[in-house]
């Protein structure tokens, strides 16, 4: 029969727990307050979020279904689905090949051409929006412009990342090379051997840039308002948040509401995805 811990042991030992995860704690708990205090406020009256009480007495859940008949959430989240899962694919198929032409390929001026891939992840955003958006105005589609739509959100995507391309490449770099010279030998092209031997081991990096990616497509706020401001009916979740705490700014508890609904999507992604989101990052080395 296994000897019982004696009491003492096992309050030193939680102390001891305690102490090496007190900082992780501290931390956990400041990241928390804000997400709770949101929470309790999108369940108060206009009252009691305007007075200084913290817990909404009575609960007024009727906040959430007064969201849905004031503002058209539905479309705004719609559209940020849309502008997050089309950008998305598009980031991975266009920035997996390139990522592993500059990993397991071996071609004159691979590296010369991959610093330059680095350089532009120093620059910033604005230094580079106003020559961009004078080419999507210029640009007629079919005899439609593409300024107040989605288009040039999304298309861009689709030509690579600088920031995933470095990401999958320096996963890709950890992949034996043993596995591609035994396809190789069994005749599989490059393309073949991309497809089936590196996507399958690259799930975890693949997950990893994805979820980056649906991240800040979601939360991208300057890029949408350029060019889809002035088209209400192409608002992301992003814009139409910010003009609905604009027109109800004294009503605290309805804005509250309306950021959980636009919150909840990406932290269900993010919980589901946690695992190989960590796992990616971690995976991910510094080799090359």
């Amino acid at each position: 029969k296994p000897r019982a811990v004696p009491r003492h042991v096992k309050r030193r030992r939680l102390l001891v727990l305690i102490a090496d995860h007190s900082l992780l704690v501290v931390a956990a708990v400041a990241f928390l307050l804000p997400v709770v205090f949101i929470i309790l406020t999108s369940l108060m009256t206009n009252d009691q979020a305007l007075s200084s009480r913290l817990w909404p007495s009575p609960f007024r859940w009727r906040n959430y279904t007064d969201i849905f008949s004031t503002v058209p959430i539905w479309r705004w989240t719609l559209n940020s689905f849309m502008y997050a899962s089309l950008a998305t694919i598009g980031l991975l198929i266009s920035s997996i090949p390139i990522a592993y032409a500059f990993s397991r390929l071996r071609w004159r001026g691979r590296d010369a051409v991959f610093l330059l891939v680095l350089v532009t992840l120093m620059l910033p955003q604005q230094v580079t929006v106003v020559p961009l958006y004078v080419m999507w105005a210029k640009i007629d589609f079919f005899g439609h412009h593409l300024i107040g739509t989605l288009w040039p959100l999304i298309l861009p995507n689709w030509l690579g990342d600088a920031f995933a391309i470095f990401l999958l490449r320096q996963f890709f770099l950890t992949i034996p090379e043993e596995y591609l010279d035994a396809a190789r030998v069994d005749g599989c092209g490059e393309f073949r051997i991309l497809t089936t031997v590196v996507l399958r081991m690259a799930k975890p990096a693949i997950s990893a840039v994805a979820l980056f990616s649906v991240l800040y497509t979601w939360n991208d706020f300057f890029l949408p308002l350029l060019y889809v401001g002035e088209n209400p009916d192409n608002w992301v979740a992003s814009i139409g948040l910010s003009q609905f705490r604009n027109l109800h700014q004294v009503q605290w508890n309805l804005t509250m509401a309306a950021t959980v609904l636009v919150m909840a999507p990406v932290l269900v992604v993010f919980f589901l995805a946690q695992k190989a989101f960590v796992e990616g990052v971690t995976l991910t080395g510094v080799k090359g």
